[in-house]
This record gives C-alpha cells, structure tokens and sequence, in this order.
C-alpha cells in the first residue's frame, strides 16, 4: 500500500477538484495531511519538508514569474481599450465583402489579440460580444461563426507573449534541470521563456493558417454558410494601417526584444505593460474607473497563480518523498520507450484538460513528468510546444472546455450549446493534426531557437 501512496494522493486531488474545492488549497492540505500519516505510519520521511521554506522563497524571488503580473495587466488594459472593437471593424470592411470574409477577419482579429493579451477568456468574450452579432447578421451559420471565435480565442494559449507559456517555460527549466541532475549532469543546461516564445511561433502561425483555410475552403465549396457581408462598408487602407499600427507595434516591442535578446521576458513584460497603457491613453479609451478595474483583475490573477503555485510545490516535494517521480519513471519504462510515453502524458493531459484549468495542469503534471521525459531526451521546446497546443485543444473540447463557457454566456438568443459543439468540432481535429504535424517535424518548433542563439 505504501508504494501507491502518491498515486493516491493524486487520485484524492482529483476528486476533490471535482468536488468545487480551491484548487491551492486542495493541492497543499491533501499533500500535509499525507504527509502527516506518512510520518505518523513512518513511511515518509519528514526532513522533505524542510525543503518547504526554500522552495516557497524560490517562488516568491523567481525573475520570471515576475512577468506574469505585467503581462496580466497588458492583457486587461487592452482589452478595456477597445482596440480589438477598432481591429475587427477595419479587418470587416476589408474582407467582409467576399465569401468567409467576417470568419477571416476574426481569425486574424483573434491572432493579434492573442499576440498582445495572452489571455483566453477576455478574446474569446470580446469576440463574442463583438464579433458574433455581427456574423448572425450577416446570416453566417451559427455553428461556423461560434466555432471560429472559440478557436481564434484560445490562440492565446500558443501564441506568445502566452501567460501559458511563461508558466510552462518556468516549470520545464526546472524540469530540464532535475533530468540533467539525475543523469549526474551537474552544470546543466537551461530552456529560457524566450526560448519557448521563439519555438512557438512558427507552429502558431502555422495553426492560424489552417483556420484560414478552412474557412476559405467552406466558404467555397458552401457559401450559404459564411456569406459575404451585405451592408459592409469598404475600408481605406489608412484606417486599417491606423488600426493595426498599435498592436503590432507593441507585438514587435516585446516580442521582439525578447528574441532579439535586448530583454529578459520580465524586462520585456513591463514594456507591454506600458506600451498598452500608452496606447488606451493616447486613444482616450482608458478611463480611472477602467485603470482601477484593470489592477483589480490584475492583482486577482497574479494572486491566484502564486497560491496555486505555492500549493503545488508542496505537493510535488511529498510526491516526490512518497516515491511518486520513481513510479512514474518506472511506468514509463514498461510502455516500451520514448514514443509511447510522450503518447500517454499527451493523453493525460488532454483529458485533464476538460476538467482543470492549464495553471493546474502546468504546476501539477508537468513537475511530474516532465523530468522523465526529458530524461528520456526529449527537446524541453518541443515538449513545452506539444503541451500548450494540447492545452489549448482541450480548452475547445466538449463538454467541459472553457472556451465554450465563455462564450456560451456572451451568446444572443437562438444560439445553442449545440451550435457551439458542432462549430468546434472542425477546429479540435485541425488542432490535432498540427500536432501531429510538429511530431513528425520536431524543428517547426526546434529550428527558430536554435538559430537565434546562434546569432
């Protein structure tokens, strides 16, 4: 019984996550109170929690995770600037006129929100207060229109600067260097935020294109579905310069010198945050009540990420005192290699993901096996690529993802939960097939680090 210990302490988080308990919470009291019977029954040793206070102090002064705050609070005030309003009535008027148009315009609306908030739920609600009106009007089919806000929604996921992406770059540098450590590498090398930043992007792109492509092909073959909008007024490359001018500038400035290496991604965190700030000014959208409410979010956000974190570093130390990293290498070994392990832990987590959130997923699971796999020689970039496209497909999957709850409560009336159903599904299998695509092609998402650190 004793070796099963962490298997059930993780079948115990599991049942209490479903059962509505906090999730910091669930994680720290289930691992202390295990701990508690494992030192009382003498089959944990306690002096692993000792390991406590320089762990939660490792979290508080962690350089990176500073970047989270900034890049929440870049997010929030963009969002209440209303530059994605500005975005899809310039991208409408230039291809709303032709078949699949208004699904286009989203589509490329949703890629630049995503590239300058990071956030799922605000691009997908603002698209769907925006965006879906307009489609319905324009008699597109309710299940095309819906599914195409979710999917470009959850590009946030994936395309950098990804609040997901900071986490799982924090958590698989870690990992990559507990895999160095245990092969008794003792000056082990590094994966940096920056680098998972540069190994997304191609496969981002990559996954914005076949949305558009799919668009377009449906848009031809039935265009009854995705009509060309009637009343659409032409816009003036001025005004769509004018409009795309912003967020692209401040992509470019942070993205930018995060890849170029001119800042570290907390340096380059601070620098949107201040170029969105600069923008909602300058624009005159941003008012005091919205700055309040924009650091309120902010601090909420923040806060919920460091208690998970903090409550999920204690569980991954009495994971790890239980025996719980020697059972999981244990178990990787009998699938019969590197392939069919990457396999099961992509699995995992997809089906994971219908029921928890990516930051559980990403300070629970990842800790867990990603030191394993990496053992096994997996590229950290990769990996760390393979689990945010997986996450953000599992924010589409009925019945539980997220992105279909935030857009089921922004829906005008003769909308459907089954509209919303149907309208994923196309985007699920085109999210499937990108990884399978980067599985097969490792350097889509290897190569453009490589070479930049070559420079």
């Amino acid at each position: 019984m004793v070796e099963y210990a962490s298997l059930i302490m993780f079948l115990a988080v599991f049942v209490l996550l479903l059962a509505g308990y906090p999730v910091a919470l669930t994680l720290g009291g289930t691992a202390l109170i295990a701990a508690a019977i494992g030192v009382v029954t003498g089959t944990f040793e306690p002096s692993f929690l000792m390991a406590t206070p320089n762990r939660l102090f490792g979290i508080m002064s962690n350089q990176t995770l500073m970047a989270v705050p900034l890049f929440v609070l870049m997010g929030v005030i963009l969002e209440k600037s209303r530059i994605a309003e500005k975005l899809l009535s310039a991208m409408s008027g230039l291809f709303g006129q032709f078949p699949g148009g208004l699904g286009i315009a989203v589509t490329l609306v949703g890629m630049l929100m995503a590239a300058s908030t990071g956030i799922v739920g605000a691009t997908v609600v603002t698209m769907g207060l925006m965006a879906l009106p307009s489609m319905l009007k324009a008699n597109y089919n309710p299940s095309l229109a819906t599914g195409t806000i979710c999917a470009t929604g959850t590009l946030g996921q994936i395309i950098p600067p990804s609040i997901a992406l900071v986490l799982l770059g924090d958590v698989l540098s870690n990992a990559y260097q507990q895999a160095q450590l245990n092969q008794g590498i003792f000056n082990p090398k590094t994966v940096s935020v920056g680098d998972l930043f540069a190994g997304a992007i191609i496969p981002g792109l990559i996954l914005v294109a076949l949305y558009l492509v799919y668009i377009v092909v449906v848009a031809t073959l039935r265009p009854d579905l995705a009509p060309p909008a009637k009343q659409q007024e032409p816009v003036s490359i001025i005004e769509v310069i004018s409009s795309i001018a912003p967020p692209i500038a401040l992509i470019v400035a942070v993205l930018g010198s995060i890849l170029t290496g001119l800042a570290t991604p907390t340096e380059a965190a601070a620098v949107g945050a201040m170029g969105a700030l600069a923008i909602a000014l300058s624009t005159r959208t941003l008012n005091r009540k919205q700055m309040l409410e924009s650091c309120d979010s902010t601090l909420k956000t923040t806060a919920m990420v460091f208690f998970i974190l903090v409550g999920a570093s204690i569980f991954s130390l009495v994971f790890r005192g239980f025996g719980g990293e020697d059972m999981v290498r244990e178990l990787f070994s009998h699938l019969g290699g590197v392939v069919q392990a990457t396999i099961v832990v992509m699995v995992v987590i997809f089906l994971l993901g219908f029921i928890l959130d990516f930051i559980e997923i990403t300070f629970v699971v990842v800790p867990i096996v990603g030191p394993v796999l990496l053992a096994m020689g997996l590229d950290p970039i990769w990996l760390g690529v393979m689990i945010a496209i997986n996450l953000q497909t599992s924010f589409l999957t009925p019945p539980f993802g997220f992105a279909l709850f935030y857009l089921r409560g922004v829906v005008p009336e003769g909308v459907t939960t089954i509209h919303i159903y149907k309208g994923v599904i196309p985007f699920i299998f085109l999210q499937l097939l990108m990884l399978v695509i980067l599985a097969l092609e490792p350097r889509l998402a290897t190569w453009l680090p490589s070479w930049l650190a070559a420079l």
